[in-house]
C-alpha cells in the first residue's frame, strides 16, 4: 500500500524509452547537459526523486530510468524485500559474481546516446546507486558518457571483493578510460557491509588512478533512514541519498555537491 510519504513524481516528465524495441519508463527534468541517474533498490524512492531534482536544479537534465520497485513508493521493509528478490532473479540483472555485466546496460547505453542527441554537449553524466552503482561505470563502454559516479556499489551481492563486470568488457573498459582520459567517482561509508574497502580496492586495481574513490566515516549517516535501510541494509550504505544529512557543510550534503561539481566539470566544456 502506498503511503503519505510516497512521492508523486509530478514535477517529472514521465515517457517510455525504446531501445532495440524494448522500452522502460523514464522521468525526465530539467534542461542542460543529460544525467542518466539509475535508482537504488528498492526503486525510485523519495530520496532518489530529491537527489534527481538537487542534479536539475544545478542546470542538468536528469533522466530517472525506472528499473525496478513502485516508482515513488516509501521504502518499506516488506516491499523492499519483495523488489529485492525479483531484482536477483531477474534475467536482467546480474547479482551474484561470475555473472558478468548485467543484461540491462545495454538499454542503459542506449538511453546514454537518446540523451545526448536530446540535449547535446560533449557527453552525459552516468550516476548509479547501490545495486546499479556499478552499471555507471559499465556505461561508459558507450561513448556519449564521460562523468561515470559510482556510489557504494553492492554487486555482486555474494563477493566482496568483486566486481559486476565480464572480463571483455573489464578490459575495454579500462582501455577507454586510458585512452579518453576518464575519471570515475566513487563513494561509500567505511563501515558499509554491502560495499566494502575489498570491492574499492578491485576498481583501483582496474582503473588505477582514474579511480577517484571516497569514503565516509559511518557515524556520519542519518541515524533515522527508511525502514527498508534500517531493517534490511542494516548499516550506513546510500551516501547521498537515505542517508544523507541535510544540513548545509555535513559531510554527505558536501559529498552530494562534490557529485555536482564532477558532473559540471566534465559535462560543460
Amino acid at each position: 500500500m502506498r503511503t503519505r510519504r510516497d512521492d508523486p513524481l509530478d514535477d517529472f516528465s514521465r515517457r517510455v524509452v525504446s531501445v532495440d524495441d524494448f522500452g522502460k519508463t523514464v522521468y525526465v527534468a530539467g534542461t542542460g547537459p543529460g544525467v542518466i541517474l539509475m535508482p537504488e533498490m528498492p526503486g525510485i524512492s523519495p530520496d532518489v526523486a530529491r537527489l534527481a531534482r538537487w542534479v536539475r536544479d544545478a542546470g542538468f537534465c536528469v533522466y530517472l530510468p525506472s528499473l525496478f520497485g513502485v516508482d515513488g513508493a516509501y521504502p518499506t521493509t516488506g516491499a523492499g524485500e519483495a523488489v529485492v528478490r525479483r531484482a536477483c532473479v531477474s534475467a536482467e540483472f546480474r547479482a551474484f559474481a561470475g555473472g558478468g555485466t548485467s543484461p540491462v546496460v545495454a538499454w542503459l547505453r542506449g538511453l546514454a546516446r537518446i540523451a545526448q542527441t536530446e540535449c547535446g554537449g560533449p557527453g552525459v553524466g552516468a550516476v548509479g546507486l547501490c545495486f546499479t552503482g556499478n552499471f555507471a561505470l559499465t556505461m561508459a563502454l558507450e561513448p556519449a558518457v564521460i562523468a561515470p559516479v559510482v556510489n557504494h556499489p553492492s554487486l555482486p551481492l555474494d563477493d566482496p571483493g568483486g566486481l559486476e563486470i565480464g572480463d571483455e568488457d573489464a578490459v575495454a573498459l579500462a582501455e577507454r578510460i586510458g585512452r579518453d582520459g576518464l575519471k570515475v567517482l566513487a563513494y561509500r561509508f567505511d563501515d558499509d557491509r554491502w560495499c566494502t574497502g575489498r570491492r574499492f580496492a578491485a576498481y583501483q586495481a582496474l582503473l588505477g588512478e582514474a579511480f577517484d574513490g571516497r569514503v565516509l566515516a559511518a557515524d556520519v549517516a542519518n541515524t533515522n533512514p527508511p525502514p527498508f535501510f534500517r531493517d534490511v541494509v542494516g548499516c550506513a550504505h546510500s551516501v547521498v541519498t537515505a542517508h544523507l544529512v541535510n544540513e548545509q557543510g555535513h559531510p554527505t550534503v558536501r559529498a552530494r555537491d562534490e557529485i555536482i561539481a564532477f558532473l559540471s566539470e566534465r559535462l560543460r566544456r
